[in-house]
């Protein structure tokens, strides 16, 4: 099986070509992501602990699913591709924003995003893939900023990130 393939884009969202992920993350390479954020009936977002075997920030609370685009794949076609693959659910979802990140690792990876934020409503509770997922919970937004304040080191780097902007884009 070949290593899946990121998309590389400059600071306009322009494609430039693509690369294996590994080699993006260990180069801190610019490339296209997107984060899915999901929201139930009460207003509560749908958070996953990642799979304790991951390479990186294992067993880490995040956004309900994130990943990289498929080369031809839309933004909202890879974020319902990855939301069903990680979480089981099928949603409708639409992009609110994006904006570019970059966070180092202790591994030696860094993530350098141009990260597309993706929203959609489902009050199910996810089949989760036990593969990516260790767990999840549903919190509402005001419930998760006090627990990043309270317990930063429990949460990914990304979503720390990508949820201050979030708030941020509400205001």
């Amino acid at each position: 099986m070949t290593e899946e393939q990121v998309v590389l884009v400059d600071k306009n969202d322009k494609v430039l070509g693509l690369m294996p992920k590994m080699e993006a993350h260990k180069k801190a390479i610019l490339h296209r992501a997107f984060s899915v954020f999901i929201f139930n009936e009460k207003c509560q977002l749908l958070l996953q602990q990642r799979a304790l075997d991951k390479y990186h920030s294992p067993g880490l609370w995040t956004n309900t699913c994130c990943s990289h685009q498929r080369e031809g794949e839309t933004n909202i076609q890879a974020g319902q591709r990855r939301l069903f693959e990680e979480m089981g659910l099928h949603c409708e979802l639409k992009e609110l924003f994006w904006f570019i990140y970059k966070a180092p690792f202790d591994n030696g990876l860094t993530e350098h995003e141009l990260d597309h934020v993706l929203v959609g409503t489902n009050s199910k509770n996810p089949i989760i893939n036990p593969s990516e997922v260790a767990n999840f919970k549903w919190n509402t937004l005001q419930e998760v900023e006090a627990d990043i304040e309270a317990n930063p080191h429990i949460y990914t780097v990304w979503f720390k990130i990508i949820f201050k902007e979030y708030l941020a884009h509400l205001k």
